[in-house]
């Protein structure tokens, strides 16, 4: 079946290539001939004429002759353009050929699948532009099935963890009192949590955030973040400092999708500040831009492992364990909203310190 589906494209592909030159060819002849058996025929004649020579029989000779070999030079011409032809149409198909087996690998599911790229011509364009769109392919596959194994993982514990306490509590072996409700809604609420996170990161991937700006006092913000954390903090023996230089206090953005950001910022801070260390919070300006940074002690991130922190789900093995981490999505989340208000993301550590950062367009209140 695919080489009877082949076979038509090539052979009707083929066929009009070689009627595209095929007339070139035979009108070529045509003046050529023309031109022989008329203007020569002619300039013959009078030349015989000038010289007192009876042309008639010599003249008939002449245009047996010029015809006869005018035939087989224009069989001969017409072979060996033919020829060539084929051959050179044949040679700029390959490309196409190799395209078209390339397109029905990918359309079965085979995204590893790549067009050789040899020349610098416009087939050669069209060569590399499906090998970009068959890696973002490969590579979005990739990421899907990644997102449904960390998604399973992540469901698996608190879901084995509320079957094991409601089959013990059905089964009497562990008693329905307030430590095991409690425990039941922390596996619960942390569901619910990953839920929204998968939602919230979903609809900024999909680019369905409605963001609503308005003037927002950053300090003020950080601040009642800081307050709503601070259980977090105290736990941790945390010590906090803030410093928000001149005019990085107020920003143009949406202030609940910017209290997210912090909340989340300050949530992974606290996870990986160690008992009795330091969280650092800044705002600076950078041009017109607003600068807000959150830098805690703790373990370094490995370089090779820093670019990655904001994809989902992701974690440093020996600073990002999932006993003493999130489900790994909080920095994926922050990474979609600021870019969602046309900013930056960054992070930095070394020292013992890491850095978090986040860069938004500043927008001045107006002072009248």
């Amino acid at each position: 079946m695919t080489d009877r589906a082949k076979l038509p494209w090539r052979s009707t592909l083929l066929l009009k290539l070689l009627l595209v030159n095929l007339p070139v060819i035979v009108l070529v002849m045509f003046i050529v001939w023309w031109a022989i058996g008329h203007l020569a025929a002619d300039y013959f004649t009078a030349l015989m004429q000038e010289y007192d020579i009876a042309p008639d029989t010599t003249h008939a000779m002449f245009l047996e002759a010029v015809n006869r070999y005018l035939l087989w030079a224009a069989l001969f011409a017409l072979l060996l353009a033919t020829v060539s032809s084929l051959l050179l149409t044949r040679q700029v198909l390959k490309p196409l050929r190799a395209m078209q087996d390339a397109t029905r690998q990918v359309s079965a599911g085979h995204y590893a699948a790549r067009v050789p790229v040899t020349t610098s011509d416009e087939l050669a364009d069209l060569g590399r532009a499906f090998n970009r769109m068959s890696e973002a392919l490969e590579r979005n596959e990739y990421l899907r099935r990644k997102l449904v194994a960390d998604v399973a993982h992540e469901l698996r514990t608190p879901l084995t963890n509320l079957r094991g306490y409601l089959e013990g509590v059905a089964d009497g072996v562990v008693a329905a009192d307030q430590h095991t409700l409690e425990l039941l809604q922390g596996e619960l609420m942390r569901l619910v949590r990953l839920v929204d996170d998968l939602h919230s990161l979903t609809e900024a991937e999909a680019g369905g955030l409605r963001l609503d700006r308005e003037h927002v006092d950053l300090a003020a913000l950080v601040e009642r973040e800081l307050e709503l954390a601070r259980p977090m903090i105290e736990t941790g023996a945390i010590v906090v400092s803030r410093n928000f230089s001149a005019g990085s206090e107020r920003i143009h953005a949406d202030p609940d999708k910017l209290s997210r950001i912090l909340r989340n910022l300050l949530e992974n801070a606290c996870r990986y500040t160690p008992r009795e260390g330091l969280i650092s919070v800044s705002g600076r300006r950078n041009g017109d831009r607003v600068r807000l940074e959150v830098a805690n002690t703790g373990a370094t991130i490995p370089a090779a492992d820093l670019p990655h922190i904001f994809e989902r789900f992701y974690r440093v093995e020996r600073a990002r364990s999932r006993e003493t981490g999130g489900a790994g999505i909080g920095l994926a989340i922050v990474r979609e909203l600021v870019e969602a208000h046309d900013g930056q993301v960054g992070a930095s550590s070394e020292d013992g310190w890491t850095r978090v950062w986040i860069e938004l367009p500043e927008r001045l209140v107006d002072s009248s």
